[in-house]
């Protein structure tokens, strides 16, 4: 199945930087688009490795293969590379705290409007699990039209798995169109608001001051008495 062919390209491809694998079929040809950071490791001299790759997958599909590899432009700008690099760190016993906040540098460096790094697990050997959380910028993670890469990736530490999620914001999609300026509309008056006494003439309406007659003053009248 797909499937067990994608864990199979991943684990066999770890040190290229596989972020994603597609894969098309067709009643004839089986087609598999390899996305990567370092193509020359999978390519090979002469292309000599993807011709014995391209091999081996026909033997598990039983069908004619054709293999493409994808370049990954910007490792730092993919939330699954960046993971797995920040994975990679944990089981080299590098600090979690480091890892996280060196990634972060590099990404914003790049031009990535925001991102979010969330770690779980027995973090630095501790007896007590915990999960700890660091981003820069913003990550508008509620917006539909918000471009957030996202990238899952395990650790096996002594201690046991840690979990690595990255979430990259990269900025808004609008097909190509310009973004569209939403005209303020006026909001309906609620329901017992103070302002909407439609029978009650506006205070700007009222005589002026000095045309009112005077008010009597009751105490007044009562020390005239």
């Amino acid at each position: 199945s797909d499937y067990n062919l994608r864990k199979y390209l991943k684990e066999k491809l770890q040190a290229a930087g596989v972020p994603k694998i597609e894969i098309e079929r067709d009643s004839q040809k089986v087609r598999v688009f390899i996305h990567c950071a370092k193509p020359g490791t999978i390519i090979g001299k002469g292309g000599t490795e993807i011709e014995k790759l391209r091999l081996e997958i026909e033997q598990i599909v039983k069908k004619p293969v054709s293999v493409n590899v994808v370049e990954v432009r910007s490792p730092d700008l993919n939330a699954q590379l960046v993971a797995e690099n920040i994975a990679s760190q944990l089981e080299r016993r590098i600090g979690f705290r480091r890892a996280m906040k060196q990634c972060i540098g590099r990404t914003i460096k790049l031009g990535a409007k925001g991102i979010k790094i969330s770690c779980g697990g027995r973090l630095g050997g501790a007896e007590i699990a915990r999960t700890e959380h660091y981003h820069e910028g913003t990550i508008p993670l509620q917006t539909l039209r918000a471009d957030i890469d996202y990238g899952f990736a395990e650790a096996n530490t002594t201690y046991g798995k840690i979990g690595i999620k990255v979430w990259i914001y990269k900025g808004e999609v609008l097909n190509g169109a310009k973004a569209r300026v939403e005209v303020e509309q006026p909001k309906a008056p609620r329901a017992n608001d103070r302002n909407d006494r439609g029978d009650r003439r506006d205070r700007r309406d009222r005589r002026p001051r000095g045309d009112r007659p005077a008010r009597r003053d009751n105490n007044s009248d009562r020390k005239e008495q």
